[in-house]
């Protein structure tokens, strides 16, 4: 069954789901309905997106049991964002799973020990006194350094970088070019000359960890630089060394992060935040995007540079608008009162 060959009726069977439509009506592709041209196949959550969808050109959805009826072509499911995810699958060349064992291109210490059932893809290097945990999987051209631990059923993507000694937990993910462990951006100035300091700490991911493509955790001085259980960690993130972040935060992309700092659990960081240094944020905090924090913070939802409470941020937003208009105002007043001023003075004047 070739792509252009699926047709609506094919999919409902797939989906074991009750099709109201034509089951010949071929589908061209699938997509969300901003994208969806007349014969592909979108999915309807809610009503807003149900009145889209009517809206629409589309001729076809996947949607929720307890949506309206329509005058299209639908597929009705108990959960249809579950049931295109499925059928997406369909329409797409999905990453094969990758092959068990070591490839012939891959350079192994004879000092590593590897568990059961890992994949090795080509290009890697594994280093020196590394132990890989059994079911994980390193993609293409990945680098590990001597002395590493990686838990079991953890996913590396091609083009990561691990330098030595770094602690990963069980089922964690790293994504495409991420680097665990670089040096911290530590330097002795006082001879003139900028020094690097000492970096003979290493990084530990804790269980479940994620971090995204092209982002960066720094090895601690002498220790830790920690990432809490169930933290995931977005695409661009920079974290310096000795950092202690806490469990199941959520860290946005480009959030930069300076050494030292710490973070209780479920903390929530947008895009672009930036935390100072030796900072400590409270659990449960949530910082919005673009945000400077400079100081300690206690739990609240911050936002603005520096950071304070969202609300009061918004308030003050709110009042420097409408400056301009109060400036204006001053000034008509000021004129006001120096022409009172000088007609004050003149009767005192025609007085005396």
């Amino acid at each position: 069954m070739t792509r252009q060959e699926i047709t609506l009726g094919q999919i409902g069977e797939i989906l074991s789901a009750k099709l109201d439509g034509d089951p010949d009506f071929v589908i061209a592709d699938v997509g969300p309905i901003r994208e969806c041209k007349s014969d592909w196949l979108t999915f309807v959550s809610d009503e807003t997106h149900f009145r889209e969808f009517e809206d629409s050109d589309v001729q076809a959805a996947i949607v929720s049991q307890d949506l309206p009826e329509s005058d299209k072509m639908t597929i009705r499911v108990e959960n249809a964002v579950s049931a295109f995810a499925q059928t997406v699958r369909l329409f797409r060349k999905m990453m094969k799973p990758p092959t068990k064992g070591i490839h012939p291109s891959a350079t192994v210490s004879p000092t590593a020990t590897l568990g059961k059932d890992i994949t090795i893809a080509a290009g890697v290097i594994v280093g020196d006194n590394v132990t890989v945990g059994d079911e994980s999987c390193i993609l293409e051209n990945s680098v590990v350094m001597d002395g590493t631990t990686i838990g079991d059923q953890v996913i590396i993507f091609p083009n990561v970088t691990i330098y030595d000694n770094t602690q990963i937990g069980n089922r964690c993910i790293l994504h495409a070019g991420c680097k665990l462990g670089p040096y911290g951006f530590g330097y002795d100035s006082s001879s003139g000359k900028h020094l690097l300091s000492n970096q003979l700490g290493f990084v530990v991911l804790e269980d479940e960890v994620e971090i995204g493509a092209n982002s960066c955790i720094d090895r601690g001085t002498f220790g830790s630089t920690r990432i809490g259980y169930g933290t995931k960690i977005d695409n661009l993130v920079q974290i310096a060394h000795n950092c202690q972040i806490g469990k199941h935060n959520l860290i946005c992309s480009q959030v930069g992060i300076a050494g030292s700092s710490i973070t209780g659990d479920y903390v929530v960081m947008g895009g672009q935040v930036g935390i100072a240094d030796h900072v400590v944020v409270s659990p449960q905090t949530m910082i919005g995007a673009q945000s400077g924090v400079i100081s300690d913070v206690k739990q609240d939802n911050y936002f603005g540079t520096p950071a304070r409470n969202a609300a009061k941020f918004m308030r003050e937003t709110a009042a420097l608008g409408k400056l301009p208009d109060m400036l204006k105002r001053v000034r008509e007043l000021e004129k006001q009162l120096n022409a009172l001023t000088e007609s004050s003075d003149s009767t005192q004047q025609d007085a005396a």
